[in-house]
């Protein structure tokens, strides 16, 4: 039993690290895009949009998936405990 815990905790760090570069991917784009346009738009009322829109995509997204991570946290014995039940039936099967 000690194993599985080890196994399911070794695939909720891997999620926990996957899921914080998608969050820094997603500012870093979000804000390179961000900088990289706004010398191009022209008018003050269009960047306050661009602005508000950028800010509840960062928002929204990074909000998502803290959830999910959060989720993941409260029901990893299960759900990772499946997903280990899973692949080791499927590795039985093709031995």
């Amino acid at each position: 039993m000690a194993d599985l815990q080890q196994r399911i905790e070794a695939l909720y760090r891997s999620d926990l690290r996957g899921s914080a570069l998608l969050i820094i991917c997603l500012w870093a784009t979000i804000l390179f895009v961000l900088f990289m346009t706004w010398p191009y738009i022209p008018h003050a009322g269009i960047r306050a949009v661009v602005a508000i829109a950028a800010a509840a995509v960062l928002i929204f997204n990074t909000a998502a998936i803290l959830a999910m991570v959060k989720h993941y946290k409260e029901d990893k014995d299960f759900i990772y405990g499946l997903d280990i039940k899973n692949a080791d039936a499927s590795r039985n099967r093709q031995s």
